[in-house]
This record gives structure tokens, C-alpha cells and sequence, in this order.
């Protein structure tokens, strides 16, 4: 008896449920070729007139220089034609890429703190960190820089003490850079 109902069931899904699917042969928008997809054809006929609504509209679009839905004018973009002031940057980009001095590279964070307080003694106003990214290595960095040209007098100065000392590239807080 179960058997029964189930063949029965199946068959009866079947029968009320036809699949009217049909080849449709469309042309790509964007290069041409021809492409062939198996659809119902009701779906195919309602894809047919929703391309044809948007065809329509864009042409009337066009042709009345009308458009509801977009504005009129883009959004005009301020650029100016002179060069930005260093406050004009700041207020737009709290940290920006400008440049430290490298004073040296050591191995252990306890030379890094040395080599810190060292800095610090010779040189009060330079501010200085440590840069541990690098680990086991770490990184001694003194001030901050808007350019290497800004850099130049305190590498100088600082090249005194440690010979390899050399501007690099560092991620600054724009309101501390010189």
C-alpha cells in the first residue's frame, strides 16, 4: 500500500507539474556573440519586455535631456591650484606618510632603552620611540617629518653621534611633523 502511494504521488507531481522549457538563443550586450540558454518561455517573454521598458526610458531619457532620478549636476570635487599649506594637510589627515630618522637598529629591547636614553639626553627635543615591529629587532626612531628636506638639519645634527643614522619613511601625526 505504501509503494502505491508513493508511485502514485510521483506520478501525479508529474503529470500536474510540466516543464515547458525551450532553447533561447540571445545576443550578448557587450561583445555580440550569440548565446544559447534553456529557459521557460514565459520567462523568456518577461525578460523580452523588461529589456524593452529599459530601452524606452533611456531613449526618452536621452532624447528630453531629462532625468528624475539623477541629479542635473554632478557633485563638483574642490581641487585647488596651488599647493596645500602643511595646517591645509593636517586638518584633512590627522596621520600621514612622512619621514623619521633611523638612529640604529639593536637586538634586544634592553639596548633599545639605552640607546633611547642616550638619544634623549643628547637631544631633549627630538622625540624618540621604539619600534618593535621588526622583532627580535628593534628600531630607534627620532622626530617627525614632513620631507627628507625638513629632515636634513637634525640628521646632521644627529649623525654626530650615530653614523647610521638615515631618514626613512614613517607613518606621522601630521600636527607633530616639522
Amino acid at each position: 500500500m505504501r509503494n502505491f502511494i508513493k508511485i502514485f504521488s510521483t506520478l501525479s507531481f508529474f503529470g500536474f507539474y510540466t516543464i515547458e522549457a525551450q532553447q533561447v538563443v540571445k545576443k550578448d550586450t557587450l561583445s555580440g556573440t550569440e548565446l544559447t540558454i534553456t529557459m521557460d518561455s514565459r520567462v523568456s517573454d518577461a525578460l523580452d519586455a523588461v529589456e524593452d521598458r529599459c530601452a524606452k526610458v533611456a531613449s526618452n531619457k536621452i532624447s528630453t535631456g531629462t532625468d528624475d532620478d539623477v541629479p542635473s549636476k554632478p557633485t563638483k570635487i574642490y581641487v585647488p591650484s596651488r599647493e596645500l599649506t602643511n595646517a591645509e594637510i593636517c586638518r584633512k589627515n590627522p596621520k600621514i606618510l612622512g619621514y623619521k630618522i633611523q638612529i640604529t637598529t639593536v637586538k634586544s629591547n634592553d639596548e633599545a632603552n639605552e640607546v633611547k636614553a642616550y638619544f634623549r639626553k643628547r637631544f631633549p627635543n627630538l622625540k624618540v620611540e621604539v619600534d618593535a615591529s621588526l622583532r627580535p629587532n628593534y628600531k630607534i626612531l627620532a622626530g617627525s617629518y614632513f620631507s627628507k628636506q625638513s629632515a636634513a638639519g637634525d640628521l646632521a645634527r644627529v649623525k654626530e653621534y650615530f653614523k647610521s643614522a638615515l631618514p626613512v619613511q614613517y607613518r606621522v601625526f601630521c600636527v607633530e611633523a616639522k
